[in-house]
């Protein structure tokens, strides 16, 4: 588990813009937005090799313990030993995920009105964090 941020007050039209390294060795990593630890808007899970995905990106929220269904990315930009660089966009009704040459949008499943919760966890180390 990596850093945990609180009250970070992000709402639609602001973005949150990570940058890390992944680990050589690298398996899979997390990020979550939400409102706090039990209710995510974006589980974001880069997958190297893990639960029988290769070179995938899970997406999913979760209430409480009920997960809601997945949406798989085939678009897989990450390199295990490389740098990342990830920014996602908080838009009224979804979350734009922008990678290097490519994004996609995730539905705010949870309407959440603010995003106040994130972390990551997985073969991944952050190195800095910006909003705007």
């Amino acid at each position: 588990q990596g850093p945990v941020c609180t009250n970070l007050g992000l709402k639609p039209g602001q973005r949150l813009t990570v940058k890390g390294k992944v680990a050589p060795n690298a398996k899979s990593f997390v990020m979550n937005l939400g409102k706090d630890a039990t209710l995510l808007g974006l589980h974001f899970n880069p997958r190297f090799d893990a639960h029988g995905d290769v070179n995938t990106i899970v997406c999913n929220s979760k209430k409480v313990e009920e997960w809601g269904a997945e949406h798989r990315e085939t678009v897989f930009p990450f390199q295990k030993g490389g740098t990342a660089e990830i920014t996602f966009s908080v838009n009224q009704n979804d979350v734009t995920v922008h990678l290097p040459g490519h994004q996609f949008t995730f539905p705010n499943r949870l309407n959440l009105s603010v995003f106040d919760y994130f972390d990551t966890q997985g073969d991944f180390t952050l190195q800095s964090l910006s909003w705007e």
